[in-house]
């Protein structure tokens, strides 16, 4: 028997049927992508406005609002509709950045139907109330204040981790995957015990090679100094936020919207790094690709690529001999004359101490490795909440030889716990192995960066962090990115590298 005249024609419609209900996927779910965007940024918006701008007596309406923004999220995150817009696309041939959406979007949206949505709630709200009783309890040296919000925290946080963890994976690498997909416990225990492995002894030696210094330097010239050293690295009024807050932060509300903050203490030089280092997260989130912009691909792919963007801005700008000679000229303008070699010797100065934000670029490794310890051991069930002091104050001593006076130089020094976020502190250590891997990658590539430095010219820097890390937004987790980047694998030698002149070698 003849083709049927039609037959071409059918095979037209059905093609056209197909491509069309391919392309209405697509759309439903880039929206959908859009709005989840827009809801995300709206809750990092309320949660900068209180620890910036509202008054205390905010935080319980506050809580409720976080907490309405969470139970709308999680509902059209979860919602049927975006698993039958997957199945529709998964029978479709798709560009390259489309499939990364849907391949991302799957993955979020299998993760987030783990979750009840009360849950979701419970911890927007939980969080919340926790900052507030952390600050009431830091400022008053008691402990006790924050335990019934932390101990709060610590059993959402396990349920939240049972609701994410793979078959045969512990609770802690379900809290894992949301700051960084792919990384395990087990790989955190193999890098952290090669740092606590190697960086005691450096420690010795650096404090008799590299001894801590300490500079009085007046608040105003710190205030002028950040604000002159901004603004040599592209802060302006236009599209920046420059504000004060109990712990510094960033908050990346639009790609043309950056909030940074920073502290400042009356003899200290914590501001200039913490400024540099608050700065390396905004311009992450500045330099994504543009077309990634409003979907589920367009923000840092996670907390240590972050956390590697800030410390190299902090460890291997701020802290480098080279840029010692801006910021010293900065200090000046501020009415603070100090030498560029003094400066230099107080930012990279080796002494064990205290705090975590303030240590130096050799020991801070090892205030992370006793933070992931411990809430490791909550969440695990081996440490109890009452019993947090004591083994924050034993980890101290046996990490870093430091005895610790009162719980708000201990474990109440950090907000993390207090906002609920388990999982989190592992990339500040990550993201220092991370920084040192990239900057010798870069100047592998570009060279040495030291003359530049000297002049406060970085824009070939950034250059290089927009097309080797910044631009790829979620499209690459943490492992292939470094791996792509710095064309090896994840490891500490480069770090340990970095610190080793710190100690003479």
């Amino acid at each position: 028997m003849a083709p049927s005249r039609v037959e071409p024609s059918r095979r037209f419609a059905v093609w056209r049927t197909l491509t069309l209900h391919r392309v209405n996927a697509l759309e439903k779910l880039r929206d959908r992508m859009a709005e989840l965007a827009d809801l995300s940024a709206m809750e990092m918006l309320a949660a900068w406005d209180q620890l910036v701008m509202m008054p205390a007596e905010g935080a319980p309406a506050r809580a409720q609002q976080l907490g309405t923004l969470a139970r709308l999220t999680h509902e059209r995150a979860t919602s049927q509709e975006v698993g039958d817009w997957l199945a529709e696309l998964d029978r479709q041939g798709l560009d390259e950045l489309d499939a990364d959406i849907v391949r991302i979007a799957r993955r979020d949206w299998e993760r987030a139907r783990r979750v009840p949505t009360e849950l979701a709630v419970e911890l927007a709200q939980a969080s919340a109330q926790g900052q507030e009783s952390w600050r009431a309890a830091r400022e008053a040296d008691d402990f006790a204040a924050l335990a019934p919000a932390l101990q709060r925290n610590v059993e959402l946080a396990r349920a939240y981790g049972e609701c994410l963890a793979e078959r045969d994976e512990r609770p802690y690498d379900g809290l894992l995957g949301d700051f960084d997909f792919g990384l395990a416990t087990a790989d955190l225990r193999q890098l952290f015990a090669a740092l606590a492995d190697a960086l005691p002894p450096l420690v010795a030696e650096a404090q008799v090679h590299s001894p801590k210094r300490s500079l009085a330097v007046p608040v105003a010239a710190q205030e002028a100094a950040v604000a002159g050293t901004l603004r040599r690295v592209g802060v302006d009024d236009a599209s920046w936020r420059v504000d004060v807050s109990a712990h510094p932060f960033t908050a990346w509300v639009s790609p043309r919207d950056s909030r940074v903050t920073t502290r400042y203490g009356d003899g200290e030089v914590e501001s200039l790094l913490s400024s540099l280092h608050e700065y390396g997260h905004a311009l992450y989130e500045r330099q994504i690709d543009p077309a990634l912009d409003r979907t589920n691909l367009g923000r840092g792919t996670s907390m240590s690529i972050h956390e590697s963007q800030s410390k190299l801005w902090e460890n291997h700008v701020a802290r480098s001999a080279d840029f010692a000679e801006v910021l010293a000229a900065e200090l000046g303008t501020g009415g603070f004359a100090v030498t560029a070699a003094d400066l230099h010797a107080t930012l990279v100065g080796v002494q064990p101490s205290l705090i975590r934000v303030s240590a130096d670029p050799l020991t801070y490794p090892l205030h992370i490795i006793l933070r992931f310890e411990l809430e490791l051991a909550m969440i695990e069930g081996e440490l109890a909440v009452a019993d947090l002091p004591d083994a924050w104050r034993e980890g101290m001593r046996r990490l870093l030889g430091v005895e610790v006076p009162s719980d708000a130089l201990g474990c109440l020094q950090d907000v993390h716990w207090g906002a609920g976020s388990f999982g989190y502190f592992p990339s500040y250590a990550l993201g220092c192995l991370i920084a040192a891997q990239l900057w010798e990658a870069m100047e592998s590539q570009i060279g040495s960066r030291e003359q530049e430095l000297r002049r406060g010219e970085v824009a070939a820097i950034q250059g290089w962090l927009a097309e080797n890390v910044h631009r790829h937004g979620r499209r690459l987790d943490t492992l292939a990115l470094v791996q792509r980047a710095s064309g090896e694998a994840l490891t500490v030698e480069p770090f340990l590298r970095y610190v080793a002149p710190l100690a003479g070698r």
